[in-house]
């Protein structure tokens, strides 16, 4: 939906987007490595990882038990939803408290949060915001339209922040001009060792 459509492979699309950001920012290895690895958890569409089907992997992602801001793509949809009725859920806080922090907030379920769960529990060394790219990629309500910054605590506007720089790539990046995988392959392999364990859990 957000994406030009230049029907690429996906590994084209994350070279693009990880060389478009190291050109821009060489000394933030750890931001080359999130742009490459950002949108892995799209591997739940292979039937080797569950075969889901397409509306559960991909997709903007936006929070559960609070009310369903207007920015939140096709919105009139949530009419249909129990819980735009029910008013434990329905209002701006929900079942949260101002503040409270994103990582305290529940998402709809996507890659975003997959392939954050796979960096977490693998126990890779990226910073925070390197973390909170991969998991609030797709949640354009918050960074494109500001919805629901009143449940970011502070460590969550720095973060955002990094999500917003990075955003510009991961949208703008798509081009006809191809990347030579081998070339930049010893590179990102190296920032793989670095920030993840040799063996994951998928």
């Amino acid at each position: 939906m957000f994406d030009p459509d230049l029907d690429e492979p996906q590994i084209e699309h994350l070279l693009q987007t990880a060389e478009a950001v190291r050109k821009d920012y060489p000394n933030e290895d750890w931001l080359h490595l999130t742009a490459l690895i950002h949108d892995l958890g799209k591997v739940l569409l292979l039937p080797k990882f569950g075969g889901l089907p397409q509306w559960a992997v991909v997709g903007d992602t936006h929070p559960l038990g609070c009310a369903f801001d207007e920015a939140i793509v096709h919105h009139k949809y949530f009419k249909e939803n129990p819980d735009h009725n029910n008013p434990s859920y329905n209002s701006k806080h929900g079942i949260y408290s101002h503040g409270c922090g994103l990582e305290n907030v529940m998402m709809s379920w996507g890659h975003d949060d997959y392939m954050y769960l796979v960096a977490k529990e693998n126990g890779s060394t990226l910073p925070q915001a390197g973390l909170f790219i991969i998991r609030y990629h797709s949640f354009y309500p918050l960074h494109k339209s500001g919805a629901y910054e009143h449940l970011m605590n502070k460590e969550d506007e720095e973060n955002l922040k990094w999500l917003q720089i990075f955003n510009k790539y991961d949208l703008y990046s798509k081009s006809k001009v191809r990347i030579d995988v081998e070339k930049v392959k010893p590179y990102y392999l190296s920032l793989i060792d670095k920030y993840f364990p040799e063996k994951l859990r998928w």
